[in-house]
């Protein structure tokens, strides 16, 4: 079940955003190997980087759930999932050239999260600077840490 949602008109220059734990040491200088580049998605310790269809502001949803939410793969272009240990009680969404002092933070208890990325109306993008594309986090509690899943690629 939803608990709560938060939206952000996020800038994704150089065609990526981030979610990271605050606390985190911000290394992002070998985020994006070939297969992450593929995949869209990087990942680092207490660091995720969300590969975009293009390089403008995008719209990204933020959501926590109570477990694991139910999957419609048919509404979404692509779907990734990875895990992330949040140590600090703040996550913060950026694009990878804001300030992160001003960046957006997001309250959060620490723990283990899973957390599924739905990217929506990729194809709707076909120069990079319009198109619909919109990019859904969610995240909820998972004891384990398992590697990066694409559900579909």
């Amino acid at each position: 079940m939803l608990i709560r949602k938060h939206e952000f008109q996020i800038f994704a220059d150089y065609h990526q955003f981030y979610l990271e734990d605050e606390n985190s040491p911000h290394n992002t200088g070998d985020i994006w190997s070939q297969e992450a580049f593929e995949r869209m998605l990087g990942t680092e310790i207490g660091l995720i980087a969300i590969g975009t269809a293009r390089r403008e502001t995008v719209p990204v949803s933020v959501e926590f759930h109570d477990g694991e939410p139910v999957l419609e793969l048919e509404k979404y272009s692509r779907v990734n999932e990875c895990s992330l240990e949040v140590k600090s009680e703040k996550l913060i969404i950026s694009g990878c050239t804001d300030y992160l002092p001003d960046a957006e933070r997001i309250e959060v208890e620490p723990s283990n999260y899973r957390i599924r990325i739905l990217y929506g109306n990729l194809e709707s993008v076909v120069e990079e600077w319009s198109g619909e594309d919109f990019y859904i986090l969610q995240l909820w509690k998972d004891s384990e840490t398992r590697g990066v899943s694409t559900l579909k690629p």
